[in-house]
């Protein structure tokens, strides 16, 4: 369990205040400008049907106000010192960038917003902190004070003494509360900086959703594949190689007691015996089919892949290109794809050849493996490709199956690399 979140103690919240009073105060001017851009963005719209004169202009208003959305995120970051994440930046084409990028489009759509509440917002603080140290400074005045007293924001009048005395208090307890009244003012600007200039948090919630749900769904179909996959090996060595080592132990059995009695019968069981040891090794092989063989382990897929693919009743093409090595599990998972992918090509396909190719990027792994048999393969029909996907989507990878009716089949597996892991 996290231990709770320190909330800052009102001191330190009144002096951060201050800088969401001067974000305030600057907005008088980022406002004004926001005012100039706004005016032109409008001409510029209403231009473009003078024959196409105002989108000449509109196209460096749009990057323009990126620029200035960008700094103004910045800006909200730095002085009311909350947090405005980055929206997500994608390559994508210079004229897109220019005119379709949405950054900027939401970055213009904040600065005609914060025309209105900049403007209104940062006057009005300003006005108030004014009027609030000239009144504190009154009793600096002393004698040259004016006989008909002050007036407050030039309107209001104020004279004698009780009533300065209660116009002064009341302006050092506004000096006092304005960084949190201040604090409360800026959420509005700290809104529209992660509604427009931020990241699209409705987005992320989605995204993060779907994530949800994929690794939910991934989680359990790989317990599942790999509750099946101890099943197999539970079944196979009860089914095979245990039977036939205590057949070996009977037939040893029986020869030891016959050794000295009938030495010839003796030895046709012991070679019995030796025959069967090596059926149980063969069988052996078959149930270690989905456990890690050791030429992967000690050399890599670059050493691996070409044993396998010597072993397939298919003549195989391999290629890997500069693989090197990776992490364990993405190496295992990488191996048990085109294992399992030449398992069946030799059983299904028909075909009288296959090609392996596995490639490596900074990012990715990807294993393709093609056949020119008859096509059709069909995750559905028991083929084995519906465990290869729970596989590769374990770790956040793709398969992707072409097989029309036909043929030719070509399966693409990419794995993401896990930085940090590779041997």
């Amino acid at each position: 369990m996290s231990p709770p979140l320190e909330r800052p103690s009102l001191p330190r919240r009144w002096l951060a205040g201050w800088g969401s009073v001067l974000l305030l105060l600057t907005s008088t001017i980022t406002s004004t400008v926001a005012m100039v851009f706004a005016t032109l963005v409008v001409t510029a719209v209403l231009l473009i049907s003078a024959g196409g004169v105002g989108l000449l202009l509109l196209v460096p208003l749009v990057w323009i106000g990126g620029v200035i959305g960008h700094a103004e995120r910045h800006r909200v970051v730095a002085l009311a010192g909350r947090r405005v994440d980055p929206p997500a930046r994608r390559p994508q084409p210079l004229w897109r960038r220019l005119l379709l990028d949405q950054h900027s489009w939401r970055s213009v759509a904040y600065l005609f917003l914060h025309a209105l509440w900049g403007a209104v917002s940062g006057w009005f603080t300003l006005l108030l902190l004014t009027q609030v140290l000239l009144m504190l400074g009154v009793p600096l005045l002393g004698s040259r004070l004016p006989d008909d007293g002050v007036q407050l924001f030039g309107v209001l009048p104020v004279d004698g003494v009780v009533p300065l005395a209660t116009a002064w208090t009341i302006s050092l307890v506004l000096l006092l509360i304005m960084p949190l009244l201040a604090h409360l003012l800026t959420s509005v600007d700290v809104m529209f900086a992660r509604w427009l200039l931020g990241r699209d948090e409705r987005k992320v919630v989605e995204h993060l959703s779907a994530r949800v749900d994929t690794l939910t769904d991934t989680r359990r179909e790989a317990v599942d594949s790999v509750e099946a996959e101890r099943r197999r090996i539970e079944r196979d060595l009860h089914d095979g190689p245990q039977q036939r080592l205590v057949s070996i132990a009977m037939t040893l059995g029986m020869a030891k007691q016959a050794i000295h009695e009938d030495p010839e019968s003796a030895a046709d069981l012991v070679d019995e015996a030796h025959r069967s040891a090596k059926e149980a090794i063969v069988e052996m092989r078959h149930v270690a089919r989905g456990i890690v063989p050791p030429i992967l382990a000690d050399r890599g897929l670059e050493a691996a892949l070409p044993a396998l693919a010597a072993r397939s009743a298919v003549p195989v093409s391999v290629d890997v290109r500069d693989v090197g090595r990776l992490d364990p599990t993405t190496e295992a998972i990488t191996y048990f794809v085109v294992s399992e992918a030449l398992t069946n090509v030799a059983k299904h396909s028909g075909a009288e050849h296959a090609e392996v190719t596995v490639t490596r990027d900074d990012e990715r792994v990807t294993a393709v493996v093609s056949d020119d048999g008859r096509g059709g393969a069909d995750p559905t029909r028991g083929t084995g490709l519906t465990g290869l996907r729970q596989r590769v989507t374990a770790v956040d990878g793709t398969l992707d199956v072409e097989s029309p009716s036909g043929g030719p089949t070509r399966l693409t597996a990419t794995l993401p690399l896990r930085t940090g892991r590779s041997l």
